[in-house]
């Protein structure tokens, strides 16, 4: 709770807006410090909006797009988007469902496909995609390092960083102990205590707000057929992230922009190997050619598309990919 009074005060603060404006909040399904909470304690008066998103890390951009989408419905004109966790003083995620009761909800049932087979933890459940990746298309264990040496690259620059100043190299990934084949270690995000929280509102209120302000041009969510959360494996294709093609597709159909247009990317990077087919998505490379956009170096300061210039989830901070979006407002 703590953590997320403290960084919504700091988005408060650094939008120079009294808590008593806020009247929307949006939030994750899975975030426990819950939005009538969190106005209690920002000493906020009245909430006129407020909704939940599910999916973990799939949440946080559809945060933004909530958010968004109640202020220009008018059902609210500052919302606070935040998420915050102990998760490495406290509950871990990375632990594993195998405490899990069985129960008649889709989300508990769900595991019996998986469970029974040992995939217990979200690292074994990603060491399924990153396996038929590397078959189908030729990548190697070093190709997800190159993600994991960009992260720790930028991190070292970053002084809110858990890993600031800690660069790695790619023999250091290469020694990093197995956690589950092919994932090493250092392919595996860090487990964090932290919040970040942003807010929205309307481009004519934002200038009479202290920073200078990101327009969001568009925002998008994507769900496709035969879906599971993390364990998408009853597909024809299990070395592509169809849900992210949708969003992408959204994305540049709204805008009118491209690929090639985009300067800088934050993509989510909770485990090393999914980096690869969601560049390939978003159109940054053809299917199959993200091994080499990194062996050429593209996703580092310098390259054609900086990517997680912040550190990411590998390097600054896990926080469900909400520090990503802060990164790219900066």
């Amino acid at each position: 709770m703590e953590l997320a009074v403290e960084s919504c005060e700091a988005a408060l603060a650094d939008a120079g807006l009294p808590a008593e404006k806020v009247d929307g909040i949006v939030t994750f399904s899975a975030e426990q410090n819950l939005e009538i909470e969190v106005a209690r304690n920002l000493r906020i008066p009245a909430l006129r909006h407020f909704s939940m998103v599910p999916h973990g890390g799939g949440a946080a951009c559809g945060t933004i797009g909530q958010a968004a989408a109640a202020v220009h419905a008018g059902s609210a004109d500052y919302v606070l988007c935040y998420r915050a966790f102990n998760e490495r003083s406290w509950h871990r995620f990375g632990s594993g469902v195998q405490g899990r009761h069985g129960g008649a909800e889709s989300f508990d049932i769900s595991f019996s496909w998986t469970s029974p087979f040992g995939l217990l933890t979200p690292a074994s459940w990603v060491a399924m995609f990153a396996t038929r990746y590397m078959h189908q298309y030729g990548a190697t264990s070093e190709d997800f390092g190159r993600v994991a040496v960009a992260d720790r690259r930028h991190a070292a620059n970053n002084p809110a960083a858990f890993f600031h100043e800690q660069p790695i190299t790619l023999a250091d990934h290469q020694e990093s102990r197995w956690i589950v084949e092919p994932l090493r270690l250092l392919d595996c995000c860090q487990e964090s205590d932290g919040g970040q929280a942003l807010l929205v509102t309307t481009v004519e209120r934002a200038r009479d707000l202290a920073p200078l302000p990101a327009v969001i041009a568009a925002a998008a969510q994507g769900a496709t057929d035969d879906q599971q959360a993390m364990r998408s494996y009853y597909r024809d294709d299990i070395a592509a992230i169809p849900e992210m093609g949708l969003c992408a597709k959204q994305l540049w159909e709204a805008t009118g922009l491209g690929p090639d247009d985009i300067q800088v990317a934050n993509i989510y990077d909770h485990f090393t190997p999914l980096v690869l087919p969601q560049l390939e998505e978003f159109g940054f490379c053809r299917r199959g050619e993200a091994a080499d956009f990194l062996r050429d170096g593209n996703i580092e300061l310098g390259g054609r598309l900086p990517t997680n210039t912040n550190g990411g989830q590998l390097g600054e901070a896990y926080i469900h990919g909400m520090n990503g979006i802060a990164e790219a407002v900066r």
